[in-house]
């Protein structure tokens, strides 16, 4: 089977194998042309305005490598400043080093350890803190079996930082993106801007 591959903006798209709804909602979108053919982006410079909200990037290479890396599309973080305070949108965030591997198979608790390592890092890599995490979300593959260990884990790091109030959270029981990681967490930081 022949694949019709296009490329637009430095971008390779596959356009075959798209069932017929599919088609029908790449189209409504605008991703696809009448004819079948790749649009032009959006977001590309011809069509490019001011986003509505600034931001920027967070990365921690020395810890965690950027998730396009392994195929995956989203930022590890985003900064979005706003008026006297910015904002620190950490993406679920796993027990993966910096070439993108999973560590710790099988071990929930140092996968719990090193996904603190990872949030940490790309905190500090924008000037925060655990004292400056609003909310968590936390993701466990099995939290019936899990959620004792996953909670000591975190009370044990909670304390030793002496975050008080500690972040509002919530857990939740999930498929992962991977077979075998056991625990994913994001995060919500506020930081006040100096000034």
């Amino acid at each position: 089977m022949s694949v019709l591959v296009e490329m637009r903006d430095e971008v390779q798209v596959e356009l075959e194998g798209f069932s017929q709804g599919e088609y029908e909602e790449l189209r409504a979108l605008g991703f696809l042309t009448a004819s079948g053919g790749l649009a032009p982006s959006p977001g590309s410079a011809r069509f490019l305005s001011e986003p509505s909200v600034e931001r920027e990037a967070i990365v921690a290479p020395s810890v965690l490598n950027e998730a396009y890396d392994y195929g995956s599309a989203f930022s590890r973080g985003l900064r979005v400043p706003l008026g006297d305070h910015t904002l620190l949108f950490i993406s679920g965030t796993a027990s993966v080093d910096e070439a993108g591997a999973t560590v710790h198979v099988g071990d929930l608790r140092a996968q719990c350890w090193r996904t603190y390592r990872n949030i940490t890092e790309l905190l500090h890599a924008e000037g925060a803190t655990w004292h400056d995490v609003v909310k968590c979300t936390c993701y466990l593959r099995d939290i019936e079996r899990d959620y004792d260990a996953f909670n000591d884990v975190r009370t044990t790091f909670f304390t030793w930082l002496g975050l008080d109030p500690l972040p509002a959270s919530v857990g939740i029981q999930v498929r992962l993106c991977r077979s075998d990681l056991l625990v994913e967490i994001e995060g919500l930081a506020v930081l006040k801007n100096a000034g």
